[in-house]
Parts: C-alpha cells; sequence; structure tokens
C-alpha cells in the first residue's frame, strides 16, 4: 500500500512515464490534485477515506468559489484520473467520483483574425525590432506561426535541425511527444532561411568566444535555451500595437485559429486540418466550423443591402406588386 502523502507523485510519475503527457498538463494535474487534498485535509480526511459526497462536497465548494465550469470540469477530471489510477494500482477498491457528472463546460467560440489582420501583423514583424536580426526572427517566428497552426511551446522550442535544408515540411513535436508534418508556404519558407543565415552567424561569434552551439531554431540565454512563451507572449502585443490591431485580439492562440478558421474557409476539409493542429480528436477541430459560420452571419449582417435599416420613412418606400 502506497503512503497516502505519495498519491500524487505516483501519479503524475504515471502519466508522465505511460501516457507521455505534456509537463504543462502535469502541473495543472499537480495543482488540481493539492488543492482537492487541502479540502479533504480541512475535513480531516485523506485521498483513501474520501467517499462519492466528499467529492460532491468539493465540487460544491469549487462553485462556491466562483470557479468557471471549465475550471470545475478540469478538477473534476484530474480527481476521477487520480480514482481510477488508485483503482488499477489496488490502493482502493472503488472510485469515489465515478459515477459524479461534470458542470460542463460553457462552449465559446475561439477568438480569430481577419485575413487583412494577419497581413497587419506580418508586415509589422517585417519592419518592428531593434535590429535586422531581430526583425527577421520575428518575421521568421510570425510567418511560422501562421504557416502551420503551431502551439506556442511546439513554435519557441522548435530544434533548429527542423529548419535545415530549405524544407517543404517541417516536423514538429507535439503534445505527449507525438510527431506530425506541416508544409510550410513560400513566404514562411524564405523567413525561415533568412532567420537561419542570421541565427548561424550570432551563433557562430559565440562558438568563437568558447560558447557552445544552441540546439535551438530561436536560441536564448535563459534556463530553458530557448524564447519563452512569455516573452512570445509580449512580442506579439507589442507587433499588435504597431498593426494597428486590438492587442486584446491578438494572442499565439488567435493566430492558431486564424490557421484552422482560413483554411476552412478556402476549402479544406476538417480531416486535414485536425491533422495540422494535431488534434487528438476530430471534434475538436469541428468547433471551427461554428466559428467561420458565425464570421459568414457577420458579414451578411454587416454588409448585405437586405440587413441595412432602410433611412426613409414608411411612406416613401417603394410597395412590392404581390402579382
Amino acid at each position: 500500500m502506497a503512503a497516502h502523502s505519495t498519491w500524487i507523485s505516483a501519479f503524475l510519475e504515471a502519466q508522465a512515464a505511460e501516457l507521455g503527457a505534456a509537463r504543462n498538463t502535469l502541473l495543472a494535474y499537480g495543482r488540481d490534485l493539492k488543492d482537492f487534498d487541502s479540502f479533504l485535509t480541512h475535513r480531516n480526511l485523506d485521498f483513501h477515506a474520501a467517499a462519492q459526497a466528499d467529492v460532491e462536497a468539493y465540487l460544491i465548494a469549487c462553485d462556491a468559489e466562483g470557479l468557471s465550469k471549465a475550471t470545475r470540469a478540469r478538477r473534476l477530471s484530474a480527481v476521477k484520473q487520480l480514482y481510477r489510477f488508485a483503482f488499477e494500482e489496488g490502493w482502493r477498491s472503488d472510485n469515489p467520483a465515478l459515477q459524479i457528472t461534470g458542470p460542463g463546460r460553457d462552449r465559446k467560440l475561439p477568438k480569430t483574425l481577419s485575413e487583412a489582420e494577419v497581413d497587419r501583423l506580418l508586415e509589422a514583424a517585417r519592419s518592428s525590432g531593434r535590429n535586422t536580426a531581430d526583425r527577421a526572427r520575428n518575421t521568421c517566428l510570425m510567418e511560422l506561426l501562421y504557416a502551420t497552426g503551431m502551439r506556442v511551446t511546439e513554435l519557441v522550442s522548435l530544434p533548429v535541425s527542423a529548419a535545415r535544408g530549405d524544407p517543404r515540411m517541417l516536423l514538429i513535436r507535439g503534445k505527449g511527444g507525438k510527431e506530425r508534418m506541416v508544409p510550410l508556404s513560400p513566404p514562411a519558407r524564405d523567413a525561415t532561411s533568412e532567420w537561419l543565415r542570421l541565427r548561424d552567424e550570432k551563433e557562430a561569434l559565440k562558438k568563437a568566444d568558447g560558447h557552445p552551439p544552441s540546439r535551438f531554431l530561436y536560441a536564448s540565454r535563459g534556463v530553458s535555451g530557448h524564447l519563452t512563451r512569455n516573452r512570445f507572449y509580449l512580442l506579439i502585443k507589442e507587433l499588435a500595437v504597431d498593426a494597428g490591431v486590438s492587442p486584446s485580439k491578438v494572442t499565439p492562440h488567435t493566430l492558431r485559429h486564424a490557421f484552422a478558421t482560413h483554411l476552412l474557409a478556402n476549402g479544406a476539409d476538417l480531416r486535414s486540418i485536425q491533422t495540422l493542429l494535431g488534434h487528438a480528436d476530430v471534434a475538436t477541430t469541428e468547433i471551427y466550423t461554428h466559428v467561420l459560420e458565425a464570421r459568414l452571419s457577420e458579414l451578411v449582417l454587416t454588409h448585405h443591402p437586405l440587413a441595412q435599416e432602410d433611412p426613409r420613412p414608411p411612406g416613401d418606400k417603394p410597395v412590392l406588386d404581390a402579382s
């Protein structure tokens, strides 16, 4: 029997080893389970003694805290998985969370950008930066993000080896270490080639000073060795300001949404977009059909003449002949 204090660490180790869970996923599981553990401790309980009523009480407490449906659903999922793991390990003879139905999630359509807004962001990247190398790096980042729909972590941690040889296809390592191939557009290939040239020049100077070469396309002196998610998030906000696009609309993830929505609008099928995005389930990709429908409805309401309010008084409006 495992000590109760080791349940979380043992569960996380299994998630990492057996399922290849990403670091961010493991951190989220850990936070959620520690919160549940704290709740049980205040009730003089532990994971082994908790019953279904205690799990339900925890969800009620989360609701009382004002947590969103998505957060409560995620926490319940973590608890369910912990107890499933405990049952499989023989630490418990039952799963007290098995019969509990989650609160569901508010189905919000992801924010996206128009093609014109993306064009302005790409143009801003070409002209924003302290020097030629910065501008080339910014252009490469934005072109690759829009051309591939990569997640921000996948983008900033790209190994330089993936960009060698002017590739037509880029190998991306996604969630859980799963790999996928995505095609590169000519502008993305040109931007990558130019940044790679300048990057290699900088790396050669570093090597001459005795510094080891970086294995990342976007090398950094930070602990990770590559450009961080937070730094890129701030960068893309700066580019939005330069492009005259509302910064509240622009995040790395909205470029991923724009990639998918624009592909769909131009005739790509859902299965192909699913593969390119690295979604495990096509149901996740299907939300982009709703984004497109909402965008088309907005265009009709904004631009169709019959959707415009007629400014003329009722007596001056033409009467249609029904004959």
